[in-house]
């Protein structure tokens, strides 16, 4: 390059490598992001998941520890939708909602259908070194997955479902949100921390690029 990278080219780097599963790259280019914006959780959290995906625990063991010695937290994530007029938020593995039951009965309902249309959990986005039954117990209980459920069981037939994130949709959740909105027949649209997502038909419209 004829000039100096800055965050943005590192960090686009540091997750191109994740597609490409390029350990060696995304060392060097989480150092060079870590002396840029050493703050900045995403950096960690993306080269722990690059390190999840080898099974690099100890790796992704010392990503975490590096974070707390340097009082890096990452922001939990959490959705949102607004039903009847009142807001509803929900962090991953929420338990407070008055309808938390109704929720995991349908997204346990759902889940066969989806594995009968083909879907596969992502297991990937799990930074736990447990059971791959645990893994994908975890992916089921995501913040927007929570989110969307209450939407269609609160909603008649065919209402436009609307999600906010305050992160980045991980790649489960948008690859699993595909296949809801093909098989409950919704328009789903998640604003996540990136771009709006168009969910209809089992497609969206970032092209799966986001």
């Amino acid at each position: 390059m004829p000039m100096k990278p800055n965050k943005y080219i590192w960090a686009s780097l540091l997750g191109s490598c994740r597609n490409y599963g390029n350990l060696r790259l995304a060392k060097r280019s989480a150092e060079a992001l870590s002396e840029l914006e050493p703050e900045n959780p995403a950096t960690y959290v993306t080269l722990a998941n690059i390190y999840a995906d080898a099974g690099m625990w100890n790796e992704v063991a010392l990503i975490r520890k590096t974070m707390r010695d340097q009082c890096v937290v990452k922001e939990p994530g959490s959705s949102w939708i607004a039903v009847n007029r009142k807001l509803h938020a929900f962090v991953v593995g929420d338990n407070s909602h008055p309808k938390i039951k109704e929720i995991h009965g349908f997204l346990e309902k759902l889940s066969i259908k989806m594995k009968e249309a083909g879907y596969v959990p992502i297991t990937g986005f799990v930074l736990h070194d447990v059971e791959e039954e645990q893994k994908v117990q975890n992916l089921s209980h995501h913040s927007e997955k929570l989110a969307i459920a209450l939407g269609i069981i609160s909603t008649p037939p065919g209402t436009l479902i609307k999600v906010c994130k305050n992160l980045r949709t991980c790649g489960d959740c948008h690859n699993a949100i595909k296949y809801i909105s093909n098989i409950e027949k919704r328009e789903i649209i998640v604003r996540d921390s990136k771009r709006f997502h168009h969910f209809k038909d089992g497609i969206c419209s970032c092209g799966d690029f986001w």
